[in-house]
């Protein structure tokens, strides 16, 4: 909290700065002007980094699932928070390994990276070798993490307050809450040992996916220890053949739709990190089962007969199951039902065409946000969705985001097709 009194110092001085130097200039001061400058953002921008975990989560969250309605700004800002974190000090990561394993760690491997090779939220891996050769990956939590998640989280959301960068009319409560809890989820290692085990034996009999082994001997609380894949980062694969492109794109497709809708489990973070791609083998690396997320039968069955009821353009249906998945569960008035529908339909346009849908040629994503802004503003509709609703779409636009920076070209509505309802009674009833 020191350093939120400092921050707001800080900002209140780059007000006053702006203000002379919009005076000087002749020009009429505007409050919000002064407060969104781009060292301002900046300021913030370095205190969110500096607080990791929570910041990083809470950030991550807004910037997928709200960005689009906040300040430019802010989500420039929060876009940073997605793939930026700072590496723990060597002797911190050093007394960390000690109180986890012991004092002689080093002697467990023939060789451990101190560099890290990826640092995220809540943690940075670094790589080693086994004592019989075998290269590994360790996922290392920060010292504390776990210990000041709630408080961490309110005091990032304090901080956006207080910076002016988050519209005082939108209740962030529960998505907060969500976040606390996701972390959580994410900052306990062995959980996520657990679901990791669990996806390798989901996609035991399915060659085009490539899941690390966990090394349980290694693995404690605070270390997730795991085989090393290598691979290209999903990102980098912009001028690769066009084949290429959409055989990844509809790898990862397909595979929401069977944890969706087969395995009931999904892993939830659309972090583009999370995928690498094997060329040689035409295989998909899946990484980082921290986010994942068990989902009810009658959500899946909800979501099964939303899809399907959207490729019908059988509105009646779409707001049965979007009841079905937890949706107009607070007051609600026919028009913003109707304006929720029609924000359902645009969202659902690559799964509504009966062929090769070209997500490079799409505005889909600006025609989703100008629906999500007209149902906010001109709707007055500020309905929080489902906690599994909000994880879900979010891992779906960032599978959309993945398909448009890879200018793929897929055919969606076939890789629903066999989970498609002909007849709705058959799953009317949770």
């Amino acid at each position: 909290m020191s350093r939120l009194g400092l921050l707001a110092s800080k900002v209140a001085g780059g007000m006053m700065a702006e203000g002379v130097k919009q005076l000087a200039s002749g020009n009429r001061l505007r409050i919000n002007d002064l407060l969104l400058t781009p060292a301002n953002a900046k300021r913030v921008a370095d205190q969110l980094a500096q607080l990791r975990g929570a910041a990083m989560k809470v950030g991550q969250l807004l910037s997928m699932d709200a960005g689009d309605l906040l300040p430019p700004e802010l989500t420039i800002l929060l876009a940073r928070l997605r793939s930026e974190a700072k590496a723990m000090p060597i002797s911190q990561l050093n007394q960390l390994l000690q109180h986890e394993w012991d004092i002689d760690w080093q002697d467990r491997f023939q060789r451990f990276s101190f560099q890290p090779i990826a640092a995220a939220s809540i943690g940075q891996v670094h790589k080693a070798t086994s004592l019989t050769g075998h290269p590994l990956a360790l996922k290392i939590q920060y010292p504390g993490i776990k210990e000041s998640i709630d408080s961490d989280v309110d005091n990032v959301a304090s901080l956006l307050s207080l910076s002016g960068l988050l519209p005082k009319d939108i209740d962030y409560t529960d998505l907060l809450n969500e976040a606390k809890k996701q972390l959580h989820d994410e900052a306990d290692y062995r959980l996520e040992a657990d679901l990791l085990n669990q996806y390798r034996s989901l996609l035991a009999h399915d060659p085009r996916y490539v899941i690390p082994e966990v090394y349980n001997e290694l693995t404690t609380d605070r270390i997730l220890a795991m085989s090393y894949v290598d691979g290209l980062p999903v990102e980098s694969l912009t001028n690769a053949p066009q084949e290429t492109r959409n055989h990844i794109v509809n790898l990862a497709f397909e595979l929401l739709f069977r944890e969706l809708f087969d395995f009931h489990l999904v892993q939830t973070d659309p972090n583009f990190a999370n995928f690498l791609y094997q060329p040689e083998q035409n295989k998909l690396v899946l990484l980082d089962f921290g986010a994942t997320r068990h989902y009810p039968k009658h959500v899946a069955s909800g979501y099964r007969m939303l899809l399907s009821a959207v490729i019908d353009n059988d509105r009646d249906t779409m707001n049965l199951a979007l009841r079905k998945i937890g949706f107009f569960s607070q007051p609600i008035t026919q028009s913003q039902q109707n304006a929720v529908i029609e924000l359902c339909l645009e969202a659902c346009e690559p799964i509504t065409q009966n062929g090769i849908f070209d997500f490079g040629q799409s505005d889909l994503a600006s025609r989703i946000r100008d629906a999500g802004t007209a149902l906010s503003m001109k709707e007055n509709y500020w309905h929080t969705p489902p906690a599994d609703a909000i994880f879900f779409h979010r891992k779906l636009g960032g599978l959309y985001l993945l398909a448009a920076r890879l200018n793929a070209r897929v055919n969606i509505r076939e890789l629903f097709e066999p989970y498609r309802i002909q007849a709705y009674s058959e799953i009317c009833h949770p």
